[in-house]
């Protein structure tokens, strides 16, 4: 069975004023990772301005 959702930085329970996270110390550490660029979300590459150029 089941114990609920668990937080994805730790593995602990999460909490409601946190969901998904299991506290604020998570929640800030999985945002950190979005500012680092450790996550990205798939797409196409996107051309530079010297890419560009060189067409």
């Amino acid at each position: 069975m089941s114990d609920g959702p668990r937080c994805p930085i730790c593995k602990k329970p999460s909490v409601k004023d946190y969901r998904p996270f299991c506290s604020k110390r998570c929640a800030d550490a999985d945002l950190g990772h979005w500012l680092a660029g450790d996550y990205a979300v798939a797409g196409e590459p996107v051309k530079t301005h010297d890419e560009e150029e060189c067409d």
